[in-house]
C-alpha cells in the first residue's frame, strides 16, 4: 500500500492523520477505554497461590508491563468482536488484526520514556521474507514505571495514527539495535487520544 502521506509536507500531515483516524473501525474513545481498563487489569490481577499483586508486590520491569498490554489489548477486542479481530498468531501478523481488512491491523507499541515511543532497528528497513509489515496503524502507549515508591504507576500518553517504515530511524551505529520517530512524526503522525 502506498503512504497515504506520500507528497504531502510535513504541516499537512495532521489532517491526513485526523482522516485515517476517522476511517479506522474502532473508535478513538473505544481504543483509549480499552487501552486504560486493560492497565487497571494489570494492576487488579493475583499472581500465584498466595495472589501477589503488581504494584504491591512485585514491581515488574517495563518490558513486562508492554508484554501485558501487548496481550490484553488485542484480547479484549477479540472477546468483544470475535468476528472482526483476533490477536497475532504468527510472525506476519500485526499485534492487532482486523479480519475483513488487513489495512486496518495495529501494531501496538509502549515504552516507559514519558514522550516517545521506540521500535527494533528492523523498523527502519522494508519488510522482507512474509515478516509484518512496518507500514500502517499504530497504538503507541507510555507509561510511568512500576517501583516501590512508583507502585500504581500511570498511563502518560496513549497515541494512535499511521507511520511509514520510512519514519523509523534506525541507530547510526552498525551495532545499534534501536530505532526512533522524528518530533515532526510524532507530532503530527500519530495523535494523543
Amino acid at each position: 500500500m502506498n503512504s497515504p502521506y506520500a507528497g504531502k509536507n510535513p504541516e499537512e500531515w495532521l489532517v491526513v492523520t485526523k482522516a485515517l483516524i476517522k476511517k479506522h473501525p474502532l473508535s478513538p474513545q473505544e481504543i483509549k477505554e480499552v487501552v486504560l481498563q486493560s492497565w487497571d487489569d494489570i494492576f487488579q490481577s493475583k499472581i500465584g497461590k498466595r495472589g501477589y499483586k503488581i504494584g504491591q508486590d512485585i514491581y515488574p520491569k517495563p518490558q513486562i508491563l508492554g508484554f501485558f498490554l501487548h496481550e490484553l489489548i488485542p484480547l479484549e477486542f477479540e472477546k468483544r468482536y470475535p468476528k472482526k479481530w483476533r490477536r497475532e498468531i504468527s510472525a506476519k501478523d500485526k499485534d492487532l488484526i482486523y479480519i475483513t481488512d488487513d489495512n486496518f491491523s495495529i501494531e501496538i507499541k509502549t515504552s516507559s520514556n514519558p514522550q516517545s515511543i521506540f521500535g527494533n532497528r528492523s523498523y527502519a528497513q522494508e519488510s522482507l521474507n512474509g515478516k509484518k509489515g512496518k507500514a500502517g496503524y499504530y497504538l503507541a502507549i507510555n507509561f510511568e514505571k512500576c517501583t516501590d515508591t512508583c507502585p500504581t504507576p500511570k498511563i502518560l500518553k496513549i497515541r494512535f495514527g499511521w507511520l511509514d517504515h520510512s519514519d523509523w530511524l534506525g541507530q547510526a551505529s552498525a551495532t545499534g539495535q534501536q530505532s526512533r520517530l522524528s518530533r515532526n512524526v510524532e507530532n503530527f503522525k500519530l495523535i494523543e487520544l
